[in-house]
């Protein structure tokens, strides 16, 4: 057998119901040998929300999910049985590719978004809703109620580097991204 991912559209918002309807679905009709994952492919991100730091899922792909199938002899009973299935599950879209035909992901392609969603699983990455040029406060630490302009951001470590005014001069303050706060 020759399992390969496919991405398929579905309905933005509901890509987790339609994964567990589906899976029940193919598991009803015994089709797990045709088509034996389906996945939602998110990452979790740290996020800041009311002034508390909560880890988040965040959908890589929103409105797509990835499915492992034997997809190679459409001509076989349990491909087509499988095809059937998913088209008639509700919020499931259609496979990606030239007129609506199944392409295949490469390899490459998987190994990248799996190897990205296990990483986020155990070190969750930092969402900062700020970019290089924006205006804003400080609010905590030495530099509390200072106003600054944000110079550099680095997601990996959860800092910001912000220019302050100090007396008249230009002060680079390296922050963490919750210490700040958009102006």
């Amino acid at each position: 057998m020759g399992y390969k991912w496919y991405f398929v559209r579905c309905q933005s918002g509901r890509e987790d119901s339609t994964r567990r309807q589906l899976e029940t679905r193919l598991r009803a009709a015994d089709l797990q040998e045709v088509v034996p994952q389906v996945l939602v492919p998110f990452e979790r991100v740290t996020d800041l929300k009311g002034g508390k730091r909560r880890i988040v899922t965040k959908k890589l792909y929103p409105g797509y999910l990835m499915v492992q199938a034997d997809l190679e002899d459409p001509e076989a009973v349990g491909t087509m049985k499988a095809r059937a299935t998913m088209r008639e599950t509700p919020g499931f879209g259609e496979f990606l590719g030239p007129r609506l035909e199944p392409t295949a992901l490469t390899e490459h392609e998987v190994a990248e978004i799996l190897a990205r969603m296990s990483e986020s699983e155990e070190k969750p990455q930092v969402n900062i809703s700020m970019s290089k040029g924006d205006m804003v406060k400080v609010k905590s630490g030495a530099f509390d109620g200072f106003d600054g302009q944000v110079d550099e951001i680095n997601a990996e470590k959860g800092t910001v580097r912000v220019i302050v005014t100090i007396f008249g001069r230009a002060t680079p303050v390296e922050l963490e991204y919750w210490e700040v706060e958009s102006v």
